[in-house]
């Protein structure tokens, strides 16, 4: 199993102001604040991860939060929706707590499961599935969200894509996804590696235009393995089929290799080592700005730079 793709580790999404951002994330819908850091490639922005109490892989939703960037446009070569999997009998506290936040939402249903779809603040497409499947993922907790409600980490993503084939022959010739589902032009692939996160959707729309990366879009989707020696292995094979691929890169918290997908979406596949409590205890995760080691020297200059979140 461990040399297998094990679902999804994160998604990165585009946020347009920070403060705005992490309330949404933290208050409204209840995540923690498992890490806070920069850009690698721009230390003036934050880079904020969500997800349960220690930020496990499969639960991690990630922004960079450029201040006053401009909208993006959800379209084809994007995953354009992030579904999170919640408790049974959980949509109906959803309901009410979006409408209490003036949030509007749709209530929908996608292949035999109900679900309700709604917008962060920038225009990210949501989704909160109530899964047929039981999910005894740990959950996050607050005072205003018990753990009858709280969000269980991801249950999958949607592609958008003008032509779905080439995408499936990666999704299951390189990653080890199977087409599970097929309903109209949603075909839904699934690993066995693992019971969570374990979704990948792919709508096919000729008609779709491209999308434009901004603010409200997804950046890019990663892809969960054990450790390094896996990680490499993948490489080679990803090589191995044509497509380009990064050499490994160091994100402090895992190990990263990016590739883009022939329909277009900025693949990346991550380690669970070395994790997020590398820097930080659990009980203390997300409460202090932490640096890559690059930047630690310019860390008064970069503080006086980052947006105010008070």
């Amino acid at each position: 199993m461990e040399n297998k793709i094990l679902g999804l580790h994160h998604i990165t999404a585009i946020a347009g102001n920070a403060k705005r951002n992490l309330d949404f994330y933290t208050r409204i819908l209840g995540q923690r604040l498992v890490k806070k850091t920069v850009n690698f490639d721009d230390p003036k922005t934050y880079h904020f991860y969500f997800g349960n109490e220690g930020g496990e892989p499969g639960t991690l939703l990630t922004f960079f939060p450029w201040e006053g960037i401009n909208p993006g446009r959800n379209g084809a070569g994007m995953a354009t929706h992030i579904a999170y999997s919640v408790p049974q009998g959980a949509l109906e506290f959803w309901k009410n707590r979006l409408k209490a936040f003036n949030i509007d939402y749709k209530e929908g249903n996608i292949l035999g499961e109900k679900m309700i779809s709604f917008q962060d603040p920038d225009g990210l497409e949501l989704e909160f599935v109530e899964p047929k499947k039981p999910d005894n993922r740990k959950v996050w907790t607050t005072e205003e969200i018990s753990s009858d409600f709280a969000t269980k980490g991801f249950y999958t993503t949607t592609l958008t894509l003008n032509n779905a084939d080439a995408t499936s022959k990666v999704l299951t010739e390189l990653l080890g996804y199977q087409l599970q589902q097929e309903d109209g032009n949603r075909y839904r692939f699934a690993t066995e590696a693992i019971e969570t996160a374990n979704l990948i959707d792919i709508l096919e729309d000729p008609t779709a235009e491209r999308g434009i990366n901004s603010a409200g879009t997804n950046h890019h989707i990663a892809f969960r393995v054990k450790n390094d020696d896996v990680l490499m292995e993948f490489r080679e094979k990803i090589l191995s089929a044509g497509l380009n691929i990064t050499p490994k890169i160091d994100r402090d918290y895992f190990y990263s290799l990016y590739f883009r997908e022939p329909g277009g979406v900025l693949f990346e596949i991550a380690t669970d080592n070395p994790g997020f409590t590398i820097d930080e205890p659990l009980e203390e995760l997300g409460n202090s700005l932490k640096l890559p080691q690059q930047y630690e020297p310019a860390r008064t200059q970069i503080e006086s730079l980052l947006p105010d979140l008070n």
